[in-house]
């Protein structure tokens, strides 16, 4: 079964700097993380602006980000996948 993002839901994970999203494998919730430097959020002069602005380019980038996603899911079993920027070029 392919990897699917059935639930629009994200967070800002501030110990991490980075979007918790989940994906979904059949029955299995697939946890994901990308990075904030992979969203090249600009404009962080505090942490109100960093969650805004990751949360944001998450939300513009999305359809891009699950695409990166998929292909870092199919390289195999984690127990979480983190998504950096050179997994978005």
């Amino acid at each position: 079964m392919p990897l699917e993002f059935l639930n629009p839901s994200r967070s800002f994970d501030e110990a991490r700097n980075a979007v918790r999203f989940i994906g979904h494998d059949g029955m299995f919730e697939v946890p994901f993380l990308i990075e904030a430097d992979a969203l090249t959020a600009t404009g962080r002069n505090g942490l109100e602006t960093a969650e805004a602005a990751c949360l944001a380019a998450f939300d513009a980038a999305r359809h891009s980000i699950h695409a990166s996603a998929r292909k870092l899911y199919a390289g195999g079993k984690r127990t979480i996948y983190t998504i950096t920027a050179a997994n978005m070029r």
